[in-house]
């Protein structure tokens, strides 16, 4: 096809609302050429050979046996410009239209005028303009037709060849090649407008299935669709990277043989659709199956999900059911708290009170309040809203929130230090939870730290392609025995503490898909939070 060519081909220069596809132009038009091979060869035939009516070339044998050869051995010229394109389509078919009109008007002629029943086929050639060119053009060879059979009748009339009555048959001629290049036009508009309809719903169903097939290639979960004989039919990006897998596998048993006998389990007993799968490289995930029917086919579906995903939603029932039940048991323990204290208050405000019970009101005191403490941190458990994960961009993030916990402990000077190993992290993460998780890590190192001994450090860098953030202070570190209990609840080794915040900071980690965990760095305590990448995340639907 020539480059030039586009989807849609105006032939009429005087109609541009009327478009034909390329296919079905260059269709419409060869069957047309053959049409006009055959009628030129027929026109010969019947002539040297004498079948059919003698009437052909009864007027003039000569002028009859050179317009029809020259017809014939035009349309066999025209031949490799339609096979193989090598004029462009307007022309072709304007030049099949206008020769037709003067061939068929002079073999007409030839053959004895209007009544000899040639000129008919004029209008054959007229329907073909309908529907090859349209618009305005298609009537304009209808009047070209009309002329030309009208000025052979003159000229017959000049002549005195043929009789005058046959001038009506030229005007009724002329009339119905008008009639029917408007019904070829009608006709072939209506053709127009259900081929365009059809190719803009073709076009809708195409991007339909580009838009589900990027859909599914893009889901979290990994999806694989297995037929009756376990041979794999689809399979998404997750599921591969998931599997472990480089490319699609075309069996299931290539896969994995644990897989495909969790499959045939599944097969028999088919209330059994969970099952937790251990790959080759030691990981485990999660798959689902479930039964697609069709009118044909049985088809099935294996729905991967990580195991972390899963252990995430876990915790998060798991904090739902605890954050009510901590809710209700902190209220009612905080009723009676608040009469203790208010009465120990009152205690110790009476003028006849002893030093020794005084002590002992300033011991109910201390220990309300730590209670209270204890509620206040139990309660953020309840109030915790759920991970609401975004990117956040940590050359910027760090720096403000560094300069805020310098305002807010001026006692020392730079409490905290930040630098930044790698730039251009982003974390996806919820931003309030990482404040709160690093308020908890930073506190934690203003209390134990030393932070009199310098600046507590608070690095960002990129380990195992995700960002990490390090808190570095100057204590002592946490002994073998703490580090077995590290992030229990209520496990401290301060007497004023909850031990709640480590544990607390744990869950919002794993709530995020986020990692924390305590190691030496440069023989000093490090908290590292390793979360998940920004840049990698795949698109949650």
């Amino acid at each position: 096809m020539p480059p030039n060519q586009v989807d849609t081909i105006y032939p009429c220069p005087f109609s541009k609302g009327y478009g034909i596809p390329i296919r079905q132009a260059w269709l419409l038009l060869k069957i047309f050429f053959i049409y006009r091979f055959i009628s030129a060869s027929l026109f010969v035939m019947l002539f040297f050979f004498r079948f059919g009516p003698m009437g052909l070339g009864a007027h003039d044998a000569q002028l009859y046996q050179f317009t029809s050869l020259a017809y014939l051995g035009i349309s066999l010229l025209n031949a490799p410009f339609i096979f193989r394109r090598l004029a462009g389509y307007n022309r072709l078919a304007q030049l099949f239209i206008f020769t037709d009109i003067v061939f068929i008007t002079v073999l007409m002629h030839a053959s004895g005028g209007v009544t000899s029943g040639v000129g008919g086929l004029l209008a054959i050639s007229i329907a073909a303009a309908g529907l090859l060119i349209g618009g305005r053009c298609a009537l304009v060879f209808a009047a070209l037709a009309s002329l030309a059979v009208l000025a052979e009748q003159v000229y017959d009339m000049q002549t005195h060849a043929f009789n005058l009555s046959s001038l009506n048959y030229s005007g009724l001629l002329g009339i119905t090649f008008f009639a029917i290049a408007l019904i070829s036009l009608i006709l072939a508009q209506r053709v127009e407008q259900s081929a365009s309809l059809a190719q803009r719903h073709a076009q809708t169903i195409v991007r339909l299935e580009e838009l589900n097939r990027y859909i599914i290639q893009h889901l979290q979960s990994g999806i694989m669709i297995v037929d009756a004989q376990q041979f794999i039919v689809l399979s998404n990006y997750s599921a591969l990277r998931l599997l472990g897998i480089g490319e699609s596998p075309t069996h299931l048993a290539d896969v994995s043989a644990l897989l495909q006998q969790a499959f045939l389990l599944w097969n028999q007993y088919p209330e059994q659709d969970f099952a937790i799968i251990q790959l080759d490289n030691g990981e485990e995930i999660q798959v689902r199956f479930s039964l697609l029917r069709f009118e044909n086919e049985r088809l099935h579906l294996l729905l991967f999900e990580d195991i972390g995903l899963h252990n995430q939603r876990l915790q998060q029932s798991k904090l739902a059911s605890l954050g009510r039940l901590t809710a209700s048991i902190a209220h009612e323990i905080r009723n009676p708290l608040s009469a203790i204290s208010h009465a120990g208050q009152l205690l110790s405000e009476a003028p006849e009170l002893k030093p020794e019970d005084l002590r002992l009101t300033r011991i109910i005191q201390t220990h309300c309040q730590r209670v209270n403490n204890i509620i206040e941190d139990i309660l953020k458990l309840s109030r915790r809203n759920p991970s609401q994960k975004q990117k956040v961009m940590l050359d910027q993030w760090l720096v403000a929130y560094v300069q805020e916990q310098n305002l807010c402990h001026g006692e020392y000077s730079a409490a905290f230090k930040l630098s930044f190993k790698q730039t251009e992290l982003n974390a996806y993460i919820d931003p309030g939870h990482l404040k709160q998780i690093l308020d908890n890590l930073c506190a934690n190192a203003l209390k134990y730290g030393k932070p009199e001994l310098g600046s507590i450090s608070i690095q960002a860098d990129m380990e195992n392609n995700q960002p990490c953030i390090r808190v570095i202070d100057n204590g002592p570190g946490i002994d073998h025995e703490g580090l077995l209990h590290l992030f229990e609840p209520f496990f401290t080794t301060s007497r004023q503490g909850t031990g709640l915040g480590l544990y607390i900071s744990k869950e919002l980690a794993e709530l995020n898909q986020a990692e924390l965990s305590y190691a030496k760095c440069q023989d000093k305590p490090c908290f590292s939070l390793l979360m998940a990448n920004a840049d990698h995340v795949v698109i949650e639907i």
